[in-house]
């Protein structure tokens, strides 16, 4: 069976959709070299569209980082070692994961801690409470609540 070769694409091309790619929702750096390299386009090209992204501020890391934080919190309702651990994943620097976490009020961060942890505890059909106990520390440790707010909640819910 033939096979048609990938069809080759232009810099100029290549540089509106990743404009498109980044107006659509915010990017980071990982994200657009993985999305350049099935392009197919030589180095100096990627490099060029890159420069391109950055000069026009369709690629900015900060306001990534600070997005991401903000969304996963308010969304997924993840805890900040999950954010940060997610963040350094995308290769983000550790200054705009400091900026990022700083988008999260200490208030609000506690507030969705105790209300997930609450409706997690009452929705867990477990009659041996240290099964259901264990269950929800597992819980919030995968969500990326930190180790001791997990296990005073965890204390506090079944005593």
């Amino acid at each position: 069976m033939y096979q048609k070769p990938p069809e080759s694409i232009t810099v100029t091309e290549a540089t509106k959709k990743m404009e498109h790619y980044c107006a659509y929702q915010e990017r980071c750096h990982k994200d657009i070299s993985d999305k350049l390299k099935t392009m197919k386009l030589i180095p100096e090209a990627k490099e060029k569209i890159i420069l391109h992204l950055l000069e026009h501020n369709f690629l900015n890391e900060e306001r990534f980082a600070k997005s991401f934080a903000r969304g996963k919190f308010r969304i997924k309702k993840w805890g900040k070692q999950r954010i940060v651990r997610e963040l350094k994943f995308r290769q983000i620097s550790e200054y705009n994961i400091k900026t990022a976490l700083k988008e999260i009020s200490e208030t609000d961060y506690l507030e969705t801690f105790h209300e997930l942890a609450e409706k997690k505890f009452a929705s867990i059909a477990e009659v041996n409470i240290y099964k259901k106990r264990k269950k929800l520390i597992d819980y919030l440790l995968y969500r990326g609540w930190e180790n001791q707010l997990v296990f005073e909640k965890a204390n506090e819910l079944s005593a």
